[in-house]
């Protein structure tokens, strides 16, 4: 979701080697006169065993073909070694992989079966290695999920006057060309809430028999990627500015969907926002990340009625839920935490007079 150990420890690969050489009868050449043959044995000589003809020496290819375009070849059963590559030097690309396994497309990254009907075996099945990401994130939520006693609740807000904050904020001249969206604001809102209540951005130790509450925000943003779901995080967010901070999870999140998240950016995370709203769910209970104490999921925001000053209208309303493991946060502190978000979301320009 570059510097170190390649993700899901594999290491690089070395191109260029072919089968130990051995030794082997080198063919005549063309237009050599052949070889007389042997005078027939006598009769009272035992005729030895034929010898057999010697194996031709294997011509030694050397592959071109990028990490990610060898580990494509091997879940698609592809020998690399056969293929004319159409990339730049002769280089194999993924189009050749796929040309060359009869347009089979790459496992589902999520889960879900394929459309075709060709991804399909003779007995109506597929089935995708559990390995890599999905193998990894797998193994953190079991972790999680029966480490930490989950606690969810629910806060519904009407979201309006933050929908007309960023509207304003885009035309702003310095704020021009920059991505704004209202992941944005809950952010800013979550890091506001933590300033708060510092104990929410705090880790369980089992080794030590502490509780570690931390001074930093490494502000993690779940994000679908072509590879699974990746949850890199913002090192340092409570320190930035909002414009920095929009910066900073645009590129994060353009990373990790390029398959560029580096191991560091997955690492070391203290509480993280999940947006089921992109796919137009209202909302969810979020598993906590290993190593964190609460984690936010941010709903779609849809218009719906509300009463808004004595009257009924329609508002633009969303639903957050926040999980937390109740070790360390308890009801209070978690319902306390909440309604900040909240109410920071429901009058941003209010809040950061009233609280900073």
């Amino acid at each position: 979701m570059i510097g170190g150990p390649a993700p899901g420890g594999r290491t690089a690969v070395l191109v260029g080697y072919g089968p130990k050489a051995s030794s082997a009868t080198r063919r005549p050449r063309k237009g050599s006169e052949p070889p007389a043959p042997p005078p027939p044995p006598s009769p009272a000589a035992a005729a030895p065993a034929p010898a057999p003809a010697p194996a031709p020496v294997a011509e030694v290819r050397s592959v071109l073909a990028k990490p990610p375009v060898r580990k494509l070849a091997r879940d698609l059963g592809v020998d690399l070694s056969g293929l004319n590559g159409s990339g730049p030097a002769g280089s194999i690309t993924r189009d050749d992989v796929h040309a060359a396994a009869g347009g089979a497309a790459e496992p589902a990254a999520v889960g879900f079966a394929p459309t075709t009907a060709a991804a399909f075996g003779p007995d109506r099945e597929q089935r995708i290695p559990i390995k890599g990401v999905r193998k990894l994130t797998a193994e953190n939520m079991v972790r999680s999920a029966f480490t930490a006693p989950h606690v969810t609740e629910f806060l519904t807000i009407d979201i309006t006057r933050s929908m007309q904050a960023l509207d304003r904020l885009r035309e702003l001249p310095e704020w021009r060309g920059v991505r704004v969206s209202p992941l944005l604001l809950v952010a800013k809102a979550i890091l506001i809430a933590i300033g708060r209540h510092p104990m929410i951005n705090s880790s369980w130790s089992e080794e030590t028999g502490e509780i570690v509450v931390k001074e930093y925000v490494n502000l993690g943003i779940a994000a679908a990627t072509p590879r699974g779901l990746i949850v890199p995080n913002v090192k340092d967010a409570g320190r930035l500015s909002m414009r920095e901070l929009a910066d900073a999870m645009t590129a994060l999140v353009a990373t990790a969907k390029d398959g560029r998240t580096s191991p560091s950016d997955m690492t070391g995370g203290t509480f993280t926002i999940t947006n089921v709203g992109v796919f137009g769910v209202d909302t969810g209970t979020p598993i906590l990340p290993p190593g964190e104490a609460a984690i936010l999921a941010f709903g779609a925001i849809r218009p719906a009625p509300w009463v808004h000053e004595g009257q009924v209208v329609v508002r633009d309303v969303t639903t957050l839920s926040l999980s937390f493991d109740h070790r360390i946060v308890d009801g209070e502190l978690g319902s306390l935490f909440l309604r900040d978000v909240g109410t920071f979301l429901s009058d941003p320009e209010a809040s950061l007079l009233a609280w900073i």
